[in-house]
């Protein structure tokens, strides 16, 4: 799917402050979300999280994620736990129209190997591209409850906020057309606390159905 202008995304970017609520009205979510610049310029990359409502403090839940990135980045990564180490790391990427996602984990600061302790389910509604951005929304079970080292587990606030991070590489995987293709190091990182208490949405799953 393609935008019929790139203004869509212009307008979501400065229409919208960090945590601020953003209805999708491809996919009918509501996601909170937070603008990383990337550059020095007014470079983007958007990321987008949508929860149930309610979900259940202490348990786990599944999350949709929604990545808008400019087309010179060539892939884009978040972490849930707010680390590249011991903790789900769902990447993102487009291949031509279509979206493509990997669920990876590393124990070091070396490349993440693909997990089968998390998995992702591209959207097809909320994925797109146009001349200027591309975006990917994807569904992640097992990405808000993990184990970190040992046996300590962690769940994200559904309630309140989590510390995430993200990384992005100019350099698209060298197979992208797979999800298990080797990856770049990445040009950039960051970390921030983002909002979960407002990226609540009450027919979540109805959502989901409708868009897979």
């Amino acid at each position: 799917m393609r935008w019929n202008s790139g203004l869509a995304c212009v307008a979501a970017l400065l229409g919208l402050a960090n945590g601020d609520v953003f209805k999708d009205p491809d996919t009918g979510f509501s996601f909170s979300q937070q603008n990383l610049q990337i550059t020095t310029g007014t470079s983007y990359i958007t990321i987008r999280i949508a929860i149930p409502s309610p979900a259940t403090a202490g348990q786990p839940y599944d999350a949709v994620l929604q990545i808008v990135a400019p087309v010179a980045a060539g892939w884009v990564g978040l972490a849930w736990g707010g680390s590249m180490t011991n903790n789900p790391l769902l990447l993102g990427w487009l291949n031509g129209a279509s979206g493509v996602t990997s669920v990876r984990r590393a124990a070091s600061h070396t490349a993440p190997a693909v997990t089968a302790d998390a998995t992702a389910q591209v959207l097809a509604k909320g994925t797109k591209s146009n001349g200027t951005h591309w975006q990917v929304t994807a569904k992640c079970t097992g990405c808000t409850s993990f184990t970190t080292t040992g046996t300590t587990k962690k769940t994200l606030n559904p309630a309140g906020t989590n510390r995430l991070a993200f990384a992005y590489s100019k350099t698209k995987p060298s197979q992208p057309a797979s999800g298990t293709s080797p990856i770049n190091v990445h040009d950039l990182f960051s970390y921030w606390d983002h909002d979960f208490a407002a990226a609540g949405n009450a027919q979540f799953q109805d959502l989901v159905d409708r868009n897979l």
